[in-house]
């Protein structure tokens, strides 16, 4: 993995939901039974040499995520590194 890891958010403080792509963690990590850090890291190892869909077909059909859970973390990854 290379040094610039992103780091899964913390809950909003004041309670509210998150926003973005942040938004579809909760239930990616109850639909797949992991946490959502490891899909980041997952994401971030192959968007060094990847392109954002390469990264997302290879999200679904290597770990069986859905299209929308896949783009999510891997937006979340590009942002982070933006």
């Amino acid at each position: 993995m290379t040094g610039d890891r992103v780091l899964a958010p913390q809950p909003p403080a004041d309670g509210s939901k998150p926003k973005g792509p942040a938004s579809y963690f909760p239930s990616i990590e109850s639909t797949y039974g992991r946490p959502v850090q490891e899909w980041l890291d997952l994401a971030a190892d192959r968007l060094d040499d990847e392109s954002h869909m390469a990264v997302v077909t290879w999200l679904k059909s290597e770990h069986g995520l859905g299209h929308g859970h896949a783009n999510a973390i891997v937006a979340y990854v590009r942002a982070a590194r933006a």
